[in-house]
């Protein structure tokens, strides 16, 4: 059994009833954070969930070193893996055109505050100086803040500057006209738009979140703010707008720096490490084997 978690305490319910039940099973964990640890009534539940785990697959270096100190534990099998990404592996795309001056980021992910921090992006974007500057920003995706981040938009009197765009079915279309990707997340895994991004040629600007500074070299292949906070982030911002002549230099530095730490085949790779841990497992006696998805999608 499969056990996919949007966070890395979504599932263990589900993961517990394979265990009591005798089947083996591998958990996938798509994000950590730092605000949530188990209750003291579920903790010696959940570290024997975990312990009993075949497998704790992590998106992040980050989030597996974050989930073992929340448990207290070494937890048996633990490594990192790489989840499958949506735009080719080779050949990043032309630097986008910009016939009007106006330089195109794009934010792309959940709208849920919480987690992606739009929240702190827009008060940043709100100060004179960037309201001066040929700046544009989308916003791509949908999420449970929809309704409250165009209610910041139109409080901040941002409409002109801002627009939203709920889905692409190609995200490539997205890089083919923007110039920058832009991360204010509190939380993270290894955002998989970031991985799209760099291969796709494109300077990232991020908060340090989850995985992000494991793939982000800062000034290099994009920037890297300190924290998702006002200060932090409009620093990184700033840093980034005074080297926006470079952004075609550090966009293809970070398809190069991209390329040699993920892999081209990630769906390939992750199905076979699957399909060999199920393998070992059927031959162990006394234990079940099975193999399939359940509990909460990933977060995006």
């Amino acid at each position: 059994m499969l056990i996919s978690q949007g966070s890395n305490y979504d599932g263990y319910r589900f993961a517990d009833v394979y265990r009591r039940a005798g089947f083996a099973y591998v958990l996938l964990y798509h994000k950590a954070t730092n605000s949530a640890v188990p209750q003291l009534f579920e903790r010696q539940l959940v570290q024997q969930v975990y312990q009993a785990a075949r497998r704790s697959l992590f998106v992040s270096k980050h989030n597996l070193e974050l989930t073992q100190l929340q448990l207290g534990l070494v937890l048996p099998g633990a490594e990192v893996v790489r989840n499958p990404y949506n735009v080719p592996f080779q050949g990043e795309l032309a630097w986008p055109a910009s016939t009007d001056g106006i330089t195109r980021l794009a934010c792309v992910g959940r709208l849920f505050l919480s987690d992606k921090g739009q929240d702190v992006l827009l008060q940043v974007l709100a100060q004179d100086q960037w309201r001066q500057r040929a700046v544009h920003l989308t916003f791509y995706g949908s999420g449970p803040d929809e309704a409250a981040i165009h209610g910041m938009v139109s409080f901040l009197e941002l409409e002109a500057q801002v627009s939203f765009v709920r889905h692409v079915a190609d995200i490539a279309q997205v890089w083919q006209t923007h110039h920058a990707l832009l991360l204010p997340s509190r939380y993270e895994g290894l955002p998989l738009v970031m991985v799209e991004a760099m291969l796709s040629g494109r300077p990232v600007i991020a908060a340090d979140a989850g995985g992000i500074a494991e793939l982000l070299d800062d000034n290099k292949t994009g920037f890297l703010a300190a924290g998702s906070t006002f200060q932090a982030l409009n620093e990184a911002l700033e840093r980034s707008w005074a080297a926006r002549s470079r952004w075609p230099q550090i966009g293809a530095e970070a398809a190069r720096q991209v390329r040699a730490l993920v892999p081209v085949n990630a769906t390939e790779l992750l199905a076979h490490k699957l399909l060999t841990i199920r393998s070992a497992t059927s031959y162990q006696s006394g234990s079940r084997a099975g193999l399939s998805i359940s509990a909460p999608a990933p977060a995006a």
